[in-house]
């Protein structure tokens, strides 16, 4: 499948994955944002919920099983090329999860796993929106 300019929008998800009080981000290895921090995620499958995409999406990438996952959000990613067009665009819709264990390793689309503390996440050049998926997950899963 041909992700960059496409005829519609693609769903993706994202997972704000936590162990004892620390988000799991991955280093992207791919387009778009390759080498960029992120959360674990990717493309929905045909005949997948979202949730079975964002559990697959992190078992690939990291290795992890999910415990507790909630829906937080849905935002749309769009970039542009520097003729207005668009160069991609997802629908994300976001979870908070919690794993089973922190034995995260690099997998599939990822190129490095790291588990972060809140007060850390300005380190990782995060996206704001990513940031702010985060923060209200960890809100949830206070709860």
């Amino acid at each position: 499948m041909d992700r960059a300019y496409p005829k519609n929008p693609l769903v993706g998800v994202g997972v704000a994955v936590f162990h004892a009080d620390r988000v799991l981000l991955i280093r992207r290895g791919k387009e778009p944002r390759k080498g960029q921090w992120s959360l674990p995620g990717g493309l929905q499958h045909l005949g997948e919920t979202v949730a079975e995409a964002a559990r697959r999406e992190v078992r690939e990438e990291t290795g992890l099983e999910l415990e507790r996952l909630d829906q937080i959000a849905v935002v749309d990613s769009i970039r542009r090329d520097v003729d207005g067009r668009v160069a991609y665009h997802y629908t994300l819709i976001d979870f908070a999860a919690e794993a089973r264990s922190d034995e995260a390793r690099a997998g599939d689309d990822a190129a490095a796993v790291a588990w972060v503390g809140l007060d850390e996440l300005e380190r990782y050049g995060l996206w704001a929106e990513t940031v702010r998926i985060i923060r209200l997950s960890a809100e949830r899963l206070a709860r």
